[in-house]
């Protein structure tokens, strides 16, 4: 029992740390230009240098959008690593982590939302570029969606014993 709640512990962190990365990091779609590569993220376009990201007005509210939901799928899975190491030491002998997995499910919409909308409006359509193809950012927001609701279920489902 006491590897099972290492294993997901660590991969709650894992997911916390990959959320981040995936959040802060300018490479959700990658391109090429005569000038080199081209990425942009969801706070700025980078080539050699870094400057804000640009878009039309009827998608800058989906920028927006998936720029809020990404926080707070952070702020979520933060929370629930707060709750699940609290619950760990407070919970009576028996329980199960309801709570911790509510808000890692809460988490997981956020990140699927995020992504749906990302991918819905902003999937090939980079400017002044040729070929572009999602990033690692965005493959790691997809893999934290895995995560997010893999841990989810097991809190959901595991007892303190």
């Amino acid at each position: 029992m006491l590897v099972l709640l290492a294993g997901i512990f660590v991969v709650h962190i894992a997911t916390v740390i990959m959320l981040f990365v995936s959040t802060i990091a300018n490479v959700w779609m990658v391109g090429s230009s005569n000038v080199g590569t081209i990425s942009t993220g969801l706070w700025l376009l980078c080539n050699k240098t870094c400057t804000q990201l640009t878009v039309s007005s009827q998608d800058e509210a989906s920028l927006k959008a998936v720029q809020a939901f990404m926080i707070l799928s952070i702020i979520f899975s933060v929370v629930a690593l707060v709750l699940f190491i609290t619950q760990l030491f407070t919970l009576e002998k028996g329980k199960r982590f309801y709570m911790t997995g509510a808000v890692m499910l809460v988490c997981w919409v956020c990140i699927l939302i995020a992504v749906s909308i990302y991918t819905a409006r902003f999937t090939g359509t980079m400017v002044y570029s040729t070929n572009p193809h999602h990033g690692y950012c965005f493959i790691l927001a997809w893999i934290c969606f895995c995560f997010s609701f893999i841990i989810g279920i097991l809190y959901l489902v595991l007892r303190k014993k």
